[in-house]
């Protein structure tokens, strides 16, 4: 996808086609750059980053509009323990009929908060490819290869 066809249908689009290309039990898959691209084309889209708190702030947060930004847990730290109130939190913070973008790491735990999503009525729920940091390198470093911060998209923090 070019710059002039980022547009909220042809991003909506890409997710899609990911959808069916990978049989996804959600909406759809974007890149970092289209997430990115979508939630500046769509105000009612929303990133819920489904990190811990400690690595929010141990690491650093996506730097985009604060109305746009949420943030719900699903593991709890410490312990790592499965967020009961992952949906309960999620429904208070974004409307269902608006497109939610999944973020975490590396883009493990985004892929089941999507599905938990779809599975609770969210019709629009997709999953940020990658994560925030991505995968590792071959020294055992992220950032280096891929993600949110590797693509040069606007963050801050640690």
């Amino acid at each position: 996808m070019t710059a002039t066809t980022l547009t909220r249908e042809s991003l909506l689009e890409a997710a899609a086609a990911r959808r069916e290309a990978d049989q996804l039990p959600y909406f759809g898959a974007l890149s970092p750059q289209e997430a990115a691209a979508l939630l500046a084309a769509d105000p009612q889209a929303r990133l819920v980053d489904v990190r811990t708190r400690a690595e929010l702030d141990w690491v650093g947060t996506p730097d985009i509009s604060p109305g746009q930004f949420v943030h719900v847990e699903w593991n709890q730290y410490p312990g790592g323990a499965r967020n009961a109130n992952f949906l309960s939190a999620l429904e208070a913070a974004v409307p269902k009929d608006a497109p939610v973008l999944f973020l975490c790491r590396s883009a493990a735990r985004s892929k089941h908060a999507a599905t938990a999503a779809a599975q609770a009525g969210y019709a629009a729920a997709m999953d940020v490819l990658e994560g925030f940091e991505g995968a590792k390198d071959t020294e055992g470093h992220r950032k280096t290869v891929e993600g949110w911060c590797f693509r040069g998209l606007p963050w801050h923090g640690a």
